[in-house]
């Protein structure tokens, strides 16, 4: 199944593409409640965001968060 394609915020406060999670995670989003889920493969609930079309539509609602690639590990930066 394709994910829609946008932007979330995680919780280290980077811009993701909803088509390059990372993290290994199950990205569901649903564009008209405008929210992002993001599951374990198992199913557990790890992350819930706001969707956001562009990056724009997140400037816009003053959110200035760095976009980064899927390869950028999920966590604190002392974790990794």
């Amino acid at each position: 199944m394709a994910v829609a394609p946008g932007f979330f915020v995680d919780w280290n406060g980077n811009a993701r593409r909803t088509e390059d999670a990372g993290g290994d995670f199950v990205v569901d989003v649903d564009t008209a409640a405008r929210y992002v889920a993001l599951y374990t493969r198992n199913g557990t609930l790890m992350h819930e965001a706001t969707f956001y079309k562009t990056l724009e539509d997140m400037e816009k609602k003053g959110i200035k968060a760095p976009l980064v690639d899927g390869a950028t590990p999920w966590g604190m930066k002392d974790e990794w």
